[in-house]
């Protein structure tokens, strides 16, 4: 792949939708700072702790898409092979460390979902469930997240996708081993919060 103005662009402009950080924007509306309650991360899960599943799932939802919707805006401008899978790693790489934020991000698990379901929505799906029944089993969304990482390249392996889109799986994987590395840790020590636990939000300053 020659990478000319043209394809630094197509990723620039990747990393910067990427960048949009749904669960800042949403937890703004409650008047809560969500980088300073529960985890201190602007990601659903962080955000369900704090304001419940209705913010949850939209900012869920708004980190999916946004990934997504940066693969298929490249697609439809002809993108395609290795420059498409450079537009997914950078649009997870703005949600991990968006210029927004300082580059102090989420961790990238709904936006790499995002990207993988207009990249590759048959291993998606599949890994998404094997994802989601780990989390239903052990109600730890970290385990779940990174068993379905590992999933989607073990899954692209045997259905012999493309090189360049196995490069970019393994990529996304490692992403999310290095943004969960605490999670990982606290795994390790039995310590990690499960699913459903919920964090008081600070009250909201009077008008």
């Amino acid at each position: 792949m020659q990478l000319d103005w043209v394809s630094a662009a197509v990723l620039l402009l990747a990393y910067l939708f990427g960048s949009i950080p749904g669960g800042v924007l949403v937890a703004r509306l409650y008047r809560v700072d969500l980088r300073k309650v529960g985890s201190g991360n602007i990601g659903a899960t962080n955000v369900q702790r704090v304001l419940g599943w209705g913010p949850a799932i939209v900012v869920a939802l708004f980190d999916i898409f946004k990934g997504g919707i940066a693969v298929w805006i490249a697609r439809l401008a002809g993108v395609e092979g290795w420059l498409l899978g450079g537009v997914a790693v950078a649009a997870v790489l703005g949600h991990n460390f968006p210029i927004t934020l300082r580059f102090s991000g989420g961790k990238g698990v709904a936006t790499s979902l995002g990207t993988l379901l207009f990249l590759d929505p048959e291993v998606a799906l599949y890994s998404a469930a094997i994802g989601l029944s780990v989390i239903l089993l052990t109600r730890y969304v970290s385990a779940g997240s990174l068993t379905g990482a590992v999933a989607a390249v073990v899954l692209a392996l045997a259905l012999r996708r493309p090189d360049w889109e196995l490069l970019t799986l393994a990529l996304m994987a490692a992403m999310l081993f290095f943004t969960h590395r605490a999670n990982l840790k606290r795994l390790w020590q039995g310590t990690e919060r499960r699913l459903g636990e919920r964090v008081k939000p600070p009250e909201a300053p009077g008008p």
